[in-house]
């Protein structure tokens, strides 16, 4: 269930596209109108509305915005109108870039998208940057980071709701060995994480837990310093445990030294048509606040009006 709220009755996308550029190419730009288009329109609806401009009007829509605001409302904005699978794909290349590396994104579309989805974005990766997205992330991280990160993005889990117990025992036990022996960089630890479906994953995490009475993320914090451990966490708590580990994400971009506009900006739109309200249910619970009176207590203007309405919240 997606917090996005789009209109009962939607107008043509020819419709919306003439009343975006009306509100591009008028006497200044009417970011509310803007806002009250593209923010009230679900994935299918916006890709329609990107053809219809550019059939009309002979310009991509994203170009064109890019020209009439900027700063964060820009980046939230244009984010959003992407395609799924080429929001991600543009991410991921942004986060093996130099000067905006970011292992946390590669992570985030690694453990928390579908298969399928997974395979549209490798499949735009390859349209837009002429490469493939696990050859430039193996080739822009090293190590231990790499190790990991590359058969994540990769991965095709099976999707179904199967599971096998004697498994799930068998690969706890494995676990908790490699984990008590400190191999965190085991190959068996990587094979499970990365290749194991979601259900099979939390029933083996059930049983570490059941039959060695901790959780694994406390048995991976035996070195509070160890940057890796740190991740692998983040790792199981993201494929486990989506809403948590984006929680968290958030708590820190609002609650630190200055807002992190661009991990604010990153999960909710990514998450506004997926799993936002868990999320926003996650946040309250954990900070007594709701998630969207925090926002709006670290943002303002445009930028605050598209969050706020792609957080479902009504005005």
């Amino acid at each position: 269930m997606a917090t996005l709220k789009v209109p009962a009755i939607v107008p043509a996308p020819e419709e919306d596209a003439a009343q975006l550029r009306k509100a591009f190419v008028g006497l200044g730009t009417d970011e509310e109108a803007i806002v009250k288009i593209l923010a009230h329109r679900n994935a299918t609806q916006r890709r329609l509305i990107r053809e219809a401009y550019t059939a009309a009007y002979g310009q991509d829509l994203l170009k064109d915005m890019e020209k009439e605001i900027s700063g964060d409302f820009l980046r939230a904005l244009a984010m959003w109108t992407l395609d799924p699978a080429e929001r991600d794909a543009r991410l991921a290349n942004e986060a093996t870039k130099m000067l905006t590396a970011n292992n946390y994104v590669l992570l985030e579309i690694g453990c928390t998208r579908s298969s399928y989805h997974h395979f549209k974005v490798r499949e735009t990766y390859h349209l837009l940057h002429k490469k493939s997205l696990e050859e430039d992330v193996a080739h822009h991280t090293s190590g231990d980071y790499r190790k990991l990160l590359v058969p994540l993005v990769s991965a095709f889990r099976y999707e179904g709701g199967e599971t096998n117990l004697t498994l799930a025992k068998s690969e706890a036990k494995i676990l908790h060995e490699k984990i008590t022996g400190k191999a965190y960089r085991d190959d068996e630890i990587i094979r499970i994480l990365t290749t194991r479906s979601k259900p099979q994953l939390n029933a083996t995490l059930n049983q570490y837990n059941d039959v060695f009475g901790n959780p694994i993320t406390k048995d991976l914090k035996s070195d509070p310093n160890d940057e890796y451990l740190r991740f692998l966490r983040a790792t199981i708590k993201c494929l486990t445990s989506p809403e948590k580990y984006f929680e968290k994400v958030l708590r820190v971009a609002i609650k630190g030294a200055g807002t992190d506009e661009n991990a604010l900006t990153r999960v909710v739109v990514t998450q506004a048509e997926d799993s936002l309200h868990r999320i926003k249910e996650e946040y309250l619970k954990r900070n007594s606040i709701p998630l969207e009176q925090a926002i709006a207590g670290d943002t303002s203007g445009d930028y605050k009006n598209v969050l706020d309405a792609l957080l479902g919240k009504e005005g």
